[in-house]
């Protein structure tokens, strides 16, 4: 009974890791779209696409976000995946911090839209990336904390 408990709490690791991978990857994709754009165009071009935001933000921090949106979407997917192919089951952690960053971007992004007056325009937006972040951070975590 013990071998067959051990065998159906392994499975059940693998059956949430590829979930996690899954869900990463989809959340990723619209991170790495998100900020491959703002990290090419220029202001002109953010405020056409609506981006009000940026009209009284530095250039330098628009691209910061960009950047740390990218990052975050290529860490939370290439860290688990990373694990599991290298052995170091260490770096899973990176993939939980990774997603975690990017429910907390998202959480600051609708607080700079409610603070604009622009959250009844971009609240389902920012609640399903922020949802989406932090499914795939609990997925992730629940691979990652039997390990320590």
């Amino acid at each position: 009974m013990v071998g067959n408990s051990r065998q159906v709490r392994e499975l059940m690791n693998i059956v949430i890791a590829i979930a996690a991978v899954l869900v990463s990857a989809f959340n990723a994709r619209g991170f790495y779209k998100a900020g491959s754009f703002k990290s090419k165009a220029n202001k002109e071009t953010l405020i056409g696409a609506g981006m009000g935001w940026v009209e009284k933000t530095p250039m330098g921090v628009i691209r910061l976000i960009a950047w740390l949106e990218i990052l975050g979407a290529i860490g939370s997917v290439v860290a688990p995946i990373g694990a599991y192919l290298t052995g170091f089951t260490w770096s899973q952690i990176i993939g939980v911090l990774a997603a975690s960053g990017l429910a907390l971007t998202m959480l600051v992004a609708f607080i700079m839209h409610a603070a604009r007056g622009e959250a009844k325009y971009t609240w389902k937006a920012n609640l399903s990336m922020f949802a989406f972040s932090v499914i795939a951070a609990v997925l992730q975590s629940l691979v990652v904390l039997p390990l320590f």
